[in-house]
């Protein structure tokens, strides 16, 4: 299996942006446990990168690889939403 890249992007150490944060890497590592690279963009610091992805709201996850890319927008609190929306399939453990 490929890993998958994300990219979230944040405004600041926002609750709602510490929060996705926080739930991005607890899905990460029950569901992609060492398939995955997050970054980590601050928009307050870098907003020429928010603006080339087209980024309207804070926080975004976006899933860059494997393809196609995905967007999230929000504090990915609803791990079964962002897995579907990010089109994740749970790996099977048994394999």
């Amino acid at each position: 299996m490929s890993k998958f890249k994300l990219r979230l992007y944040v405004a600041g150490r926002t609750p709602q942006c510490e929060r996705a944060l926080r739930n991005l890497y607890r899905i990460c590592e029950s569901d992609l446990a060492g398939l995955y690279e997050i970054e980590v963009i601050d928009v307050l610091e870098h907003p020429g990168l928010a603006e080339a992805e087209k980024i309207l709201a804070i926080p975004t996850l976006v899933k860059r690889l494997p393809q196609p890319v995905r967007k999230i927008i929000g504090d990915l609190s609803d791990r079964e939403k962002v897995l579907l929306g990010l089109d994740i399939e749970q790996l099977d453990r048994n394999l």
